[in-house]
């Protein structure tokens, strides 16, 4: 459940980076194509699209005029892409506890996240600490992804 976890604490902070996740960690190998639409997310141009709206949505939040992530849209994509990853990232005999993992965290860490967000900011601007948002979510991404699963598992 480690992994479910941490890709929940990935998409409290940006909404479509767990999808570009599965569909990186499904292209490579090191996650088998078992979930409804994974073998879609497999696809080269799938897979570069779903990296793609992960960056432009890191891109999007440095304008004065994205809106929080709190906002309700935003908390219902959260927990979408929070609930998919969370289960194709679980041990098969595992994924609705994998996906309620996610969403949980995912929705708190939105609200966290936001919050320490609005402090920083105050302080640093929008811009230098949406990058430094950026920086924790990839490393969250790339630390998801390392993670046997195997260990993630135990």
């Amino acid at each position: 459940m480690l992994r479910s976890f941490l890709i929940g604490l990935v998409a409290g902070q940006r909404g479509m980076t767990p999808l570009a996740v599965v569909a990186t960690a499904t292209r490579n190998g090191s996650l088998p194509p078992e979930l409804p639409a994974q073998g879609l997310l497999k696809h080269p141009v799938v897979a570069a699209g779903t990296a793609a709206l992960a960056a432009a949505e890191m891109v999007g939040d440095k304008m004065k005029s994205a809106p929080d992530r709190i906002v309700p849209i935003g908390l219902v994509t959260r927990a979408m892409t929070a609930a998919y990853a969370g289960a194709a990232l679980a041990p098969r005999d595992r994924r609705l506890l994998g996906a309620a993992v996610a969403v949980g965290t995912a929705l708190a860490s939105s609200y966290l996240g936001w919050r320490l967000r609005c402090a920083a900011m105050a302080r640093f601007g929008q811009t230098a600490t949406g990058f430094v948002e950026d920086a924790a979510v990839l490393a969250g991404s790339l630390a998801v992804t390392r993670l046997p699963a195997t260990a993630a598992a135990a």
